[in-house]
């Protein structure tokens, strides 16, 4: 049984990494996917309300279901984060890059993350409605 600090402390610590996964939508180069996992994981040990809150949201909660039940992402949220990730690194390469080093980065760090959106199971259609 967790006492009341270290509930208070996995909350901070989830409200923490839900607030970097949110900063990731629109930084390229930081990972919303787990930070938004370890604010679920967080949440589940130190607030059931808020674990609640993050797992019925719209936009995020299917995904998260899908996630810590088959380990899966729906085909629809691999297209759009492809999308996202290409355009996102496509404008920083063209417009805010300029040593040819860091573009060659950039670009190694999309294919990589290509590759495991491409290697995770996939589900066409969600099989998880509320």
């Amino acid at each position: 049984m967790i006492k009341p600090l270290g509930k208070l402390l996995l909350s901070a610590c989830g409200l923490t990494a839900l607030a970097l996964g949110l900063v990731g939508v629109v930084l390229p180069l930081l990972p919303t996917t787990p930070f938004l996992l370890l604010a679920a994981f967080c949440f589940y040990r130190g607030s059931a309300r808020l674990h609640h809150w993050l797992e019925s949201h719209p936009w995020i909660g299917e995904q998260l279901r899908l996630w810590r039940e088959e380990r899966a992402v729906s085909a629809r949220v691999r297209r759009a984060a492809l999308v996202y990730l290409w355009l996102s690194v496509g404008v920083s390469m063209v417009f805010f890059l300029t040593s040819p080093l860091y573009r060659l980065v950039l670009l190694a760090i999309a294919v990589a993350v290509s590759m495991h959106l491409f290697s995770l199971k996939t589900l066409e259609t969600s099989r998880h409605t509320d």
